[in-house]
């Protein structure tokens, strides 16, 4: 790694979550191995065969005032809840407007907005649409939005990689920083696809979990008796900066955002290269484009989302391109799994889990599948040593999109 590479560190985290409506509830009730599934109500729920997702703690019209709330889908809410959470945790910083800039992504994008205006348009015609029907449904809206509120200049941007987008806008993030391009990104990544549809397509793939007598034992990553993903929402944002300017303004910082490491399977649509060799090429170069060896890593947030295929594959890469020692976790077990918002809510616990030196547990591991040969926290939180450490978020995506982002402890 160069010796003269802008170093880019963390200023401001922010998040709505099934776990709670802020970092410091999200964070807690993860802490405490709580689960943010809970059934379904509504009307609709007899139409699918899953009856449960992980809802938002804290709905976002009880946040936004009314007129803000109507202009925005479901997913452009979160996001923007989330992303002035984090600016105000880093201090609401004074940066030239044409330094700051935006990253922020969605995996399916405004699909509630597309559904329901569509359901308008056939039955009342055109002239009933919202004019913010278009602004509504574009996937780069959140990321449009956060830059109009924060009045960033310097390039707004939004990544699409399914279950990559959040941790592909935080590697984005870190590129715009390093290139000297601004000084000050907001990134991160918001999902909103609880929505019948969605379900009843995700199961006609057997992808999610259908474990309805038990909702909140139903997100049971590297448990043998695991059924599928349990479907969740919200968004997760952090602020990164440059650490010069983060410095010289004297600004509250959490880690160095060391890293990023992107691969690509050419495999499938859908399903993991079952060799796991893109992941453990995204995991190798993160290690190399943040400067770390495999033992300066201590923890892994696996990307684990509970599904038969994947999360074996997974701790396989990690053992083969990190080692068997880090402390491996699973917080899907606890929100779900936010698509598009996974990357961004999971980094800022991997963030947290360095900072606080804790690592939550994996919550629903019965029986822990055969053929994992790493660490994995389950039970209890784990502690993680003193010292100068680093730890891992792995995200990966439908389109064999892999992306692994590193942290160090500052």
């Amino acid at each position: 790694m160069s010796t003269d590479r802008v170093r880019v560190v963390v200023t401001g985290l922010g998040a709505t979550t099934p776990l709670g409506g802020d970092v410091a509830s999200t964070w807690s009730a993860l802490l405490d191995g709580r689960s943010g599934v809970r059934p379904l109500t509504e009307d609709w729920v007899d139409s699918v065969p899953v009856k449960f997702a992980g809802r938002v703690a804290v709905e976002p019209g009880e946040v936004l005032p009314r007129p803000e709330a109507r202009r925005l889908d479901r997913a452009e809410q979160f996001a923007l809840i989330a992303a002035r959470q984090a600016w105000q945790d880093a201090g609401t910083p004074e940066v030239e407007p044409t330094r700051l800039g935006v990253v922020v992504g969605s995996g399916i994008g405004g699909i509630t907005t597309i559904l329901d205006a569509y359901d308008t348009f056939k039955e009342k015609g055109w002239t009933r649409l919202s004019p913010f029907t278009v602004p509504m449904l574009m996937p780069n809206g959140s990321a449009g939005w956060i830059g109009i509120d924060i009045g960033a200049k310097g390039g707004v941007h939004a990544t699409v990689s399914a279950c990559a987008t959040g941790a592909e806008a935080i590697g984005y993030a870190i590129d715009m920083i390093r290139s000297g391009r601004v000084d000050v990104v907001v990134a991160g990544g918001a999902e909103a696809a609880i929505h019948p549809l969605n379900i009843g397509s995700f199961a006609a793939m057997r992808a999610m979990s259908t474990r309805n007598d038990e909702p909140q034992r139903a997100s049971r990553p590297f448990d043998k008796g695991r059924d599928g993903f349990v479907l969740g929402e919200g968004a997760g944002i952090v602020v990164l900066e440059s650490e010069a300017h983060a410095r010289a303004r004297g600004a509250k910082i959490y880690a160095v955002a060391a890293g990023v490491g992107y691969s690509s399977d050419a495999h499938h649509i859908a399903q993991p290269e079952p060799s796991g060799a893109g992941v453990q090429l995204a995991m190798r170069r993160v290690l190399a484009d943040a400067g770390l060896t495999g033992s300066d890593i201590r923890h892994v947030n696996a990307h684990a989302t509970s599904t038969p295929a994947g999360d074996v594959v997974e701790t396989i890469a990690i053992k083969e391109a990190i080692g068997s020692h880090p402390i491996v976790t699973a917080t899907k077990s606890m929100t779900g799994h936010l698509l598009g918002g996974a990357g961004g809510i999971e980094s800022i616990f991997t963030i947290l889990a360095l900072s606080e030196r804790i690592v939550p547990a994996t919550i629903n591991v019965d029986d822990l599948d055969d053929g994992i040969e790493v660490d994995i926290a389950r039970t209890e939180a784990r502690k993680l040593p003193d010292g100068q450490i680093a730890a891992v978020n792995n995200s990966f995506g439908f389109g064999g999109h892999n992306v692994a982002v590193a942290f160090t402890t500052v």
